[in-house]
């Protein structure tokens, strides 16, 4: 069942879903807006010189985080941002992450695979945003770029992210 914007109200009310510095005007119908962090990651310059062997490289080797208010991205670059908002979901219920439609018609996909947010997740989400337009495009730190939907789930996991992720749990 996906939650409307009634039932995203009540569950921020007692507490089952937690997001923090959430706005009342970023509900939706059925979805929350996220909104952009200052927080952004870009390739190191030095692997576009090479042949990047992802059975042996980590992700997290492969960027470089820069902080700042406002990013240029350049067609057909690619960069990580991370959520302002920060989203604890009890056992029962996930989320997916979705782009907004106004972006998407100006050529930019804000998540490329993982739109999961786990059942039991206790973090930032990390979007991997790519510019797809004929043109440079600038993204600010606030910007509504994405939003979350959820759904409850039939049963609670055994497994809730927080306690099992490997890699975004901490984020």
């Amino acid at each position: 069942m996906i939650l409307s914007n009634e039932d995203i109200k009540k569950m921020l009310k007692e507490k089952k879903i937690i997001i923090t510095q959430l706005k009342e005007e970023q509900i939706g119908p059925a979805s929350i807006d996220l909104t952009l962090s200052n927080e952004w990651q870009f390739f190191r310059p030095s692997l576009s010189k090479r042949t990047v062997d992802l059975s042996k490289t980590e992700f997290q080797r492969a960027f470089v985080t820069k902080k700042a208010n406002a990013i240029t991205l350049k067609k057909r670059e690619m960069c990580l941002a991370k959520t302002r908002e920060k989203i604890t979901l009890p056992a029962d219920i996930m989320g997916k992450l979705e782009g907004r439609s106004r972006y998407a018609r100006m050529g930019l996909i804000i998540h490329i695979t993982s739109a999961l947010v786990q059942p039991g997740s206790d973090n930032h989400q990390v979007l991997e945003i790519v510019n797809l337009a004929p043109f440079s495009v600038k993204l600010r730190a606030g910007m509504r770029i994405s939003q979350v939907v959820f759904h409850k789930m039939g049963s609670k996991t055994t497994k809730p992210y927080k306690k099992f992720g490997q890699i975004a749990k901490d984020q």
